[in-house]
């Protein structure tokens, strides 16, 4: 019973990892590709479906909250202190990496289930930076001059955002808060009546909305009565793909962990929608140029992700969720750093982008001449 107990919330992982991984590659969900989308064509559907799920999840998640089922200061998204500078250069970080990916670390475990060896490469590197960033070679950086720089809350409340206006205006808010942003969030989604027609991505949105809601549930009920008490966690895939690593290479223990098991749920969901569609392939670099960047891409990612608390689906959907006052400024920073990526992209390294810059101010001034 014991053992069963404390495999339980990583049984509950896989479960909903599969879930959204299914449901994510049949309807070719990306959060880059939607951030691409909405910046480069103008096209903002697929952001409205990442608005629904987030709507979803803010309604259950607060849901949970209001009824005494989930504490926010028992989480990791909503601390007595919130290092702003860190989560802002985290999430430049891990936006610029995920343009030179591609994808995101979920996308990245959704490609690798379709048989994309591009992106095993880039879940490794972005696995072993990640465990860098949290407990390894670049952990004190990160704790002794980023976290200390840390804005802590008035009276020590959690960071976030019902918790803070709550204060501010002498009465509870969090349910008036949670309606308003929920309900506005479905709304724009189910509005478009374009997305009505693409009835795979709105089941894309619904269920990863669900699924984060189930995470939170899941690891706030169960757990195991013979260890010490975890916190309450949704889906995220940095630090948790990050364990799976560690534990994959020193300790066995370490699969018993929700994120750790819906890291490999992801996969395998996402593995069985592939089968479904018969596009499941074997798929590599094309070239030397491919992989290097590739391997940047996942190297920012991993440091960029612990740095900002999360990828676009944890600070994205799950902070979101918890109405983290982390969630808007590192999504914010994504978005920019997203931008940069394309930019350089198309423009060419950071190196020609500036000889290029110097080039055409050099003859604005010989021209003025």
């Amino acid at each position: 019973m014991q053992n069963m107990s404390a495999w339980m919330p990583a049984l509950c992982g896989l479960l909903i990892g599969a879930v959204a991984g299914f449901a994510v590659r049949r309807a070719r969900l990306c959060t880059f590709g939607a951030i691409e989308d909405a910046l480069m064509g103008g096209d903002g559907r697929r952001m409205k479906i990442f608005g629904l799920a987030l709507g979803i999840a803010i309604l259950g998640t607060q849901g949970l909250v209001l009824g005494g089922i989930l504490r926010p200061e028992d989480t990791t998204f909503a601390p007595p202190a919130l290092s702003l500078i860190s989560i802002m250069l985290g999430g430049v970080m891990f936006g610029v990496g995920m343009a030179m990916v591609g994808t995101c670390g979920f996308g990245s475990l959704i490609r690798l289930g379709g048989g994309d060896l591009r992106s095993l490469i880039v879940v490794l590197v972005l696995g072993a930076c990640a465990y860098a960033a949290l407990r390894g070679i670049f952990a004190d950086f990160r704790i002794i001059f980023l976290e200390k720089l840390a804005l802590p809350m008035p009276g020590d409340l959690p960071a976030d955002i019902a918790s803070l206006s709550s204060l501010a205006a002498g009465i509870d808010l969090r349910a008036l808060i949670a309606v308003l942003a929920g309900v506005s969030l479905c709304w724009l989604a189910l509005a478009d009546t374009r997305l009505w027609r693409a009835r795979r991505l709105l089941t894309a949105g619904v269920l990863l909305g669900f699924a984060v809601i189930a995470g939170w549930l899941a690891t706030s009920l169960l757990g195991d009565d013979f260890s010490a008490p975890a916190r309450p966690q949704s889906l995220t895939f940095v630090s948790t793909i990050g364990k799976a690593f560690y534990a994959g290479l020193l300790n066995v223990g370490g699969f018993n962990d929700f994120g750790v098991g819906s890291v490999f749920g992801v996969i395998i969901g996402s593995c069985l929608a592939a089968w479904y569609a018969d596009e499941l392939q074997w798929e590599a670099f094309d070239d030397d140029r491919e992989m290097r960047r590739h391997l940047a891409g996942g190297a920012l990612m991993g440091v960029g992700g612990i740095l900002a608390g999360g990828c676009t689906i944890g600070q994205g959907i799950s902070a979101g969720s918890m109405l983290a006052l982390s969630w808007p400024f590192a999504v914010g920073g994504m978005v920019l750093g997203a931008r940069l990526g394309i930019t350089m992209l198309v423009d060419g390294s950071p190196r020609d982008m500036m000889q290029r810059g110097w080039s055409h101010l050099t003859s604005r001034i010989w021209i003025s001449k």
